[in-house]
Formats: C-alpha cells, structure tokens, sequence
C-alpha cells in the first residue's frame, strides 16, 4: 500500500484508541462501576445523552452489556494504551495478532448492540426509555455504528495488508521487526 494511505489508516486507527480512552473512563464504564467514583458533570452528560437519544443501555442495560463493559475495562482498556502507541509511531508489525483478536471480538460484541437497538423491546417503564421508533432506533444505532465500522476496517486491513504481515527470515522463519 502506498505509504501516504497506510499512514491515513494508522493515523485513523490512533485517533479512534486514543479517543476510546477517555470515552471508556468517563462514559462507557458508568454502566458498571458506582456513580459516586464519577464528576457529576460526567455524570450529568451520559444521562442527558441517554434522554436525549434513548440509549437505554447505558443507564439501564441487560446483564450481556454490561459484562461487555466489564471486558471493556479490564482488557480493551489496556490495549487501548498500546495500540495507541503502535499506531501513533507507525510502521509496528507486531500489533497485528492484536488487533485482528480485537477487532474480530468488538465487531461481534457491537453487532449484538445494533441487533438490540433495532429489534430490542424497550416497552417497560424505565427512568431511561429505549427508542420506540424506527426513526429512534436508527438515531441510537448511529452512535454505536463507528465502533462496528473501524474495527471491522481494522480487521479486513490486518488481514489483507501486506504492510502489517511479518518479514520472511533466510532460515524459512517469520519475525516481526
């Protein structure tokens, strides 16, 4: 791949693991965690958002979100760090087999949350309602799209990519350099 594309891909790649770092701590983990450990503005954002749109799940998700949350901050989190990194300097073979197991599990774990946003039941009376209509189903769902698309961007690239597969060695082995 010419180098101006590939540099495109890792530059994109960083911004979204870089940004993924303060929307896990301060955002997506508020389903998880006890709220008095958050600033109330922080606090006040994700319910105003989960009004607005109806994103019901982050205030009152099912028992599988919320284990996603819990994968998400005990192991994504982490990775979020040395992705950014591999990324932001460009060029890292080694962060391949990472992001391939990564990018294959978020995109399975968001495309359940698309599949719950479009044909989930949010009749019960809750303080924060779910989206009833298509239309507020759609609006929700656009939220969460980014994070099924780049992954799988990053996925189908890690696989195809000559630029990311590990450089042959004399004696018939591959090594990352």
């Amino acid at each position: 791949m010419a180098y101006g594309k590939l540099r495109f891909l890792e530059w994109l790649f960083f911004i979204y693991f870089a940004t993924h770092i303060p929307a896990t701590l301060f955002i997506n983990s508020q389903a998880l965690l006890p709220l008095s450990i958050y600033p109330q503005s922080a606090i006040e954002a994700v319910d105003w958002y989960s009004l607005t749109y109806k994103d019901a799940m982050v205030r009152n998700g099912p028992a599988w979100y919320k284990s996603s949350i819990l994968i998400e901050l005990l192991i994504q989190l982490p990775f979020f760090f040395v992705a950014s990194y591999a990324f932001y300097k460009g060029g890292q073979r080694w962060i391949r087999i990472p992001v391939i197991i990564y990018s294959s599990h978020v995109t399975t774990t968001v495309y359940y949350m698309l599949a719950e946003w479009y044909f989930g039941d949010f009749g019960q009376d809750r303080e924060f309602p779910g989206p009833e209509s298509i239309s507020e189903r759609s609006i929700v769902s656009m939220f969460y799209l980014p994070y099924f698309i780049i992954p799988l961007i990053m996925l189908i690239f890690m696989l195809v990519s000559k630029d990311f597969k590990p450089l042959p060695v004399s004696d018939g082995k591959s090594k990352y350099p």
